[in-house]
């Protein structure tokens, strides 16, 4: 999927079902990147294949889509304005929330999944103690500036400190974001946290308040200045 994926499963016997998890994310690959000639979406962007022959996969994630926008005045657009649709801004948090589900339905409890910086944690570790995040400091990568307990939730991270500008204002011709490098967001699971972080992130420095007033959401942002504005209920987060 171009990034880094981590999966720990604490009871697990063997490899199996880290593999199966590992196959799962190598199935979505093929089917959503954009990188790649023979992906489903690529196929649907060259117009060789028609909205009847789309899968249900597909189907899914582009209705998620239409939903966020809809929830986020529009500020979640996965159609480039190249009149392209690229759904990477909520392909992450759907294959992790399903991938979280495949383990479950194994029989696992105590699992954590995390792929390019966002996370779905479920029970404990192999210490027994809560599962712990920590957020970067989008200045300095080596640096962790807080470290949150997600307690069974998801944890999504978007920023332009990483991988540079790819997210963008669709009310404002496409402008980058340039007044936030970093926003948080802390969820029930991670691709409410994912989902919503994107739209919030291209909101600005208003994404935070976006956050605020939406139920269910606490969240993190650093803005270009380096100064941190966190939800009322997100230090609840902090503490083991």
């Amino acid at each position: 999927m171009g990034m880094p994926i981590t999966v720990d499963i604490v009871t697990a016997p063997d490899s199996a079902p880290v593999d199966a998890v590992f196959a799962y994310f190598e199935a979505v690959d093929r089917r959503f990147s954009t990188y790649k000639n023979d992906s489903e979406i690529a196929a649907i962007n060259d117009g060789s294949l028609a909205e009847a022959g789309y899968s249900d996969e597909m189907r899914e994630v582009l209705g998620l889509a239409e939903m966020t926008k809809r929830q986020t005045d529009g500020f979640f657009d996965v159609r480039r304005p190249d009149g392209a649709l690229d759904p990477s801004g909520i392909v992450k948090g759907w294959a992790i929330a399903n991938a979280a589900a495949l383990v479950a339905r194994s029989g696992f409890d105590d699992f954590f999944i995390e792929a390019g910086g966002d996370v779905q944690s479920s029970g404990k570790n192999a210490a027994g103690k809560q599962w712990s995040v920590g957020i970067r400091n989008p200045f300095n990568d080596t640096e962790i500036i807080k470290i949150v307990h997600p307690r069974g939730g998801g944890v999504a991270t978007s920023g332009s400190y990483v991988r540079g500008q790819h997210i963008y204002n669709p009310h404002a011709a496409g402008e980058p974001i340039t007044d936030v490098v970093s926003l948080t967001v802390i969820a029930s699971g991670i691709l409410e946290a994912d989902r919503f972080a994107t739209a919030a992130f291209a909101m600005g420095k208003d994404g935070i308040f976006f956050i605020e007033q939406t139920p269910g959401l606490e969240g993190y942002q650093v803005d270009a200045n380096g100064r941190a504005t966190l939800t009322t209920g997100f230090t609840a987060y902090c503490a083991p």
